[in-house]
């Protein structure tokens, strides 16, 4: 990740570009102890942003350290996408998380020993489910590629359309349950004459989901 700066007046504005993932927090850290002196206002617009983990919310975590620690107003603007839908399940405001976090706290007595429990058996549920659909987005990323080459190989081979030949793959996936990717793989790995033949099982269903087609 790249953090762009622009300071006009006593604002600074912070324009973070990439992936918001471990090692982020530092790139920020180094930014914002960088600032002229004088900045009283801070505003990250976060819409370059197109990936976040859970090393979001540590980034997060600073930006209000800091804002706590020099008395500089901090906003962050413009979630988008992916990033926006982890906020979502870390039960954040979408629009401006930090107000989540401010708010979010005890009160000086601190809650009753039975809500503490309660709020950190959610916050850890909502922890789990960040990372089940982080590793859910990072192995559909990784398998995008091997999917678009078996799409083209059936499209050169039958004749058919990019949306034809993910409906044949999808289905010839659901006829022997077998993944997706695992059917892409094995769809490309066969390919030309001295490819690997397919196991009877997906060339079945392969030949179902073909005749379906052109039916």
């Amino acid at each position: 990740m790249v953090v762009e700066v622009r300071v006009s007046g006593g604002r600074a504005e912070l324009r973070p570009r990439g992936e918001l993932v471990h090692g982020c927090a530092r790139t920020l850290a180094d930014t914002l102890g960088e600032l002229p002196d004088g900045v009283r206002e801070i505003e990250l617009d976060m819409s370059g942003v197109h990936f976040m983990d859970t090393a979001g919310l540590g980034f997060l975590d600073l930006l209000d350290d800091h804002r706590h620690r020099h008395g500089v107003p901090v906003r962050t603007a413009h979630w988008q996408g992916q990033p926006r839908r982890i906020l979502e399940l870390a039960g954040l405001d979408t629009e401006e998380p930090l107000r989540s976090a401010a708010h979010g706290g005890a009160g000086p007595a601190g809650p009753p020993p039975r809500t503490t429990s309660a709020v950190a058996l959610e916050r850890a549920e909502r922890l789990r489910m960040l990372r089940e659909e982080i590793a859910q987005l990072r192995q559909a990323i990784a398998s995008r590629p091997v999917i678009d080459q078996a799409r083209g190989m059936l499209m050169a081979a039958h004749g058919c359309t990019s949306q034809e030949a993910w409906t044949i793959l999808r289905e010839t996936s659901q006829l022997s349950n077998t993944k997706l990717r695992t059917v892409a793989a094995m769809v490309t790995a066969g390919a030309g004459s001295e490819g690997t033949p397919l196991p009877d099982d997906i060339r079945s269903a392969l030949r179902t989901a073909l005749f379906h087609h052109r039916s």
